[in-house]
């Protein structure tokens, strides 16, 4: 199927759009909405577009950078961070088999034939990097983005199995253990039966459950969370090992938790015979396993093999399939969200499917539904990929009734009655009242008032009262509701109106950024709303911009900024904002930021920073913006300064030196805008 410039570069950029939306939720969050299978469709469909069309190929595309598990705190500053010395790269992975054989011709035809393989499990859960400094622990570090990652060191003294001292008589005192932290069945039970008692969310699977408990503030409580880790690559500088089996050998004998299965396979055929074995025997085991790590076990072959900014050439993962279960469709729901898309679920018998009872399961659009050839009463199967949202990925046509019926996908929306709409790029369908429909109204609600966005103390059982009393017709209502008012509602006391106006009065200061992404506009996620208010600085020149403005902003497209535009052309929104104004909500950058003089000193000039400085990197980042200079997150021909700190990532520097790149250290930076 062909496909025009313009129609690839709407569908590369709502790819991308998407898939870091999916990053954050997955890495930051720990509440992934896909599965990985779902996630690596996205990333080949970008990947052949990025082929096909390589004039809209970005250094920032998400198909050649990892994934970031970085977080920011509610003020907008950054955690407490750390360049690693060593990149963290991901792996590429499959689900084939047969590309477990590609994988090996192409190892071939890198490094020969003289080689081994070793085959690790693939343990779910959080990648983690601990340095060691004269045979003591210095810092334990997240993966971050493969180049910085946050400090958890408190976190991870926790664990029982982390040594914080090793040996003097050890043959190496520095070096970094790569690892991953995760956590038991039982301890996810437990911990879900404690949260589900007080009335906490509870967690999806393990894996969210240990990336989140790493990230605790307060050590104590991630303690009780029984966070185990499994050490599975040492590295170092003067290569004291020949093998990557030795290694682990040597960090088993020091003390470090090391997985008991891993073994030595002589060529490809025996790594499928382990990958075969594990895809059955992982279910024996306390703690969640995804797949088989592949690796090439000599140093040597490793280091000619080399690495994508990416990936390392010598190693990859198989990844296992989801658990499946089978199930009879009794009836389709068809729900409408916050933005207006209407998503059919499936209603289905009861079934026991990755220790959970399953009684619905999503079919995503009306083109997935075509695609299965769904019929009222059909066997169908379901997968929870992850431990996440159940899915039916086919049908068991073979136990079809002939009688049953074809599903017909509403024309109208089901809650209110409008046209449903489609867009050309589109998979959804919409409803057009995005002012009038229930569910939508709520949605919006629930996601000005959320953690992210506003953080007003309003779940979904408080503003389905407002909303029913009158009280919530749009985000006004939240700061003219008042304490009489709160206090008629079923079950508010006196502190639990006090507290929720208390939040209600500190959301009027948050970050310009947070309130852009508070207003719900279709395709602006948290991260470009950062873009935009960096951007325009206050809301009435973002409000004012014209389509060339909007999509002059770094990672806007054309998509992005059509919404924009046109949220910022009806009147309804603009009456709501402007008298959000008057309430005393701000809409602009915080006034340190605005009385700053911005100035074209670094104009048309591109930074990479890289390592560790007297002051945050997201100062120096600022600095530069407000100087019309422009940051990039990786060294190219275009960049015009690395600015290196300590523990300056080795990669970026080879990069720089190689193009011709001008490196400058803190000082020199600053002596360029005096």
């Amino acid at each position: 199927m062909k496909i025009s410039k313009v129609k690839a570069r709407e569908r590369i950029d709502i790819l991308r759009e998407q898939i870091d939306i999916h990053n954050r939720r997955y890495y930051v969050e720990n509440q992934p909405i896909i599965t990985d299978f779902e996630y690596d469709l996205l990333i080949q469909e970008l990947q052949t577009l990025e082929s096909a069309f390589p004039e809209f190929f970005a250094t920032n595309s998400p198909t050649v950078r990892v994934g970031s598990d970085l977080s920011v705190s509610n003020d907008g500053k950054s955690t407490t961070q750390w360049s690693h010395k060593y990149p963290m790269l991901s792996l590429s992975n499959t689900y084939d088999k047969a590309e477990l054989y590609s994988f090996n011709e192409r190892v071939k035809k890198l490094i020969g034939d003289n080689f081994t393989y070793v085959c690790e499990l693939k343990f779910d859960g959080a990648a983690i990097s601990l340095s060691y400094s004269n045979f003591k622990l210095l810092r334990a570090v997240t993966r971050g983005d493969g180049t910085t990652g946050e400090d958890v060191t408190k976190n991870i003294e926790t664990i029982p199995t982390v040594p914080k001292e090793i040996s003097r008589t050890s043959s190496i005192g520095d070096f970094e253990v790569r690892g991953e932290v995760y956590m038991t069945w039982d301890s996810f039970d437990t911990i879900n039966t404690i949260r589900e008692k007080n009335q906490e969310p509870l967690f999806a699977n393990p894996r969210n459950a240990a990336a989140g408990s790493l990230k605790l503030l307060d050590s104590a409580i991630a303690e009780q969370r029984e966070l185990k880790l499994v050490i599975y690559s040492v590295v170092e500088e003067n290569n004291f090992f020949n093998t990557h089996l030795e290694y682990l050998k040597w960090a088993r004998e020091s003390g470090f938790p090391t997985s008991e299965f891993n073994l030595q396979c002589k060529n490809i055929e025996e790594v499928i015979s382990y990958v075969e074995k594990w895809d059955e025997k992982r279910k024996d085991l306390n703690y969640p396993t995804d797949g088989v790590v592949i690796k090439v076990n000599e140093i040597w072959g490793q280091r000619v093999a080399g690495a994508t900014a990416k990936s390392p050439r010598w190693a990859t993962s198989y990844k296992f399939k989801a658990e499946q279960a089978e199930s009879k469709i009794l009836s389709i729901d068809y729900q409408v969200g916050r933005t207006g898309a209407v998503t059919p679920v499936a209603n289905l018998q009861s079934v026991l499917l990755s220790g959970t009872v399953v009684k619905r399961a999503s079919l995503h659009n009306e083109d997935q539904m075509r695609l299965l050839d769904i019929h009222l009463g059909d066997s169908v199967y379901v997968e929870k990929g992850g431990e996440i949202i159940p899915k039916i990925v086919g049908v068991n046509s073979g136990a079809r009734d002939y009688r049953s019926e074809v599903p017909q996908f509403p024309s109208e929306c089901p809650e209110c009655g409008s046209k449903l709409k489609k867009e050309e790029i589109e998979s959804k369908w919409f409803c057009t009242n995005s002012l009038g429909c229930p569910p939508q109204i709520k949605g919006r609600l629930l996601h000005f008032a959320s953690r992210k966005a506003m953080d007003i103390l309003a779940g979904e059982a408080t503003i389905e009262q407002m909303v029913d009393l009158g009280y919530l017709k749009d985000f006004t209502g939240f700061y003219t509701t008042g304490k009489d008012q709160l206090l008629m509602m079923e079950g508010w006391k006196e502190r639990s109106a006090e507290r929720f106006l208390e939040s209600v009065e500190k959301s009027k200061s948050k970050p310009f950024y947070c309130f852009i992404y508070a207003l719900g506009i279709r395709h602006i996620g948290e991260t470009t709303a950062k873009s935009l208010a960096l951007h325009f600085k206050e809301m009435k020149s973002l409000m004012s911009a014209s389509l060339e403005e909007l999509k002059e902003v770094e990672d806007i497209g054309e998509i992005m900024a059509a919404s924009l535009y046109s949220y910022f052309r009806d009147e309804a929104n603009i009456e709501m904002i402007n008298k959000l104004e008057i309430i005393g909500v701000k809409m602009d950058s915080n006034l340190e930021e605005s009385k700053r003089d911005v100035t074209a000193i670094l104009s048309g000039k591109s930074f990479v920073i890289s390592g560790i400085f007297t002051v945050s990197r997201e100062e120096l980042k600022s600095i530069i913006e407000y100087n019309s200079g422009k940051v990039s997150s990786s060294v190219s021909s275009s960049t015009d300064y690395l600015v290196a700190g300590e523990n300056t990532g080795p990669s970026k520097l080879e990069k720089a030196k190689k193009l011709g790149v001008k490196i400058i250290n803190q000082d020199e930076f600053f002596s360029l805008i005096n």
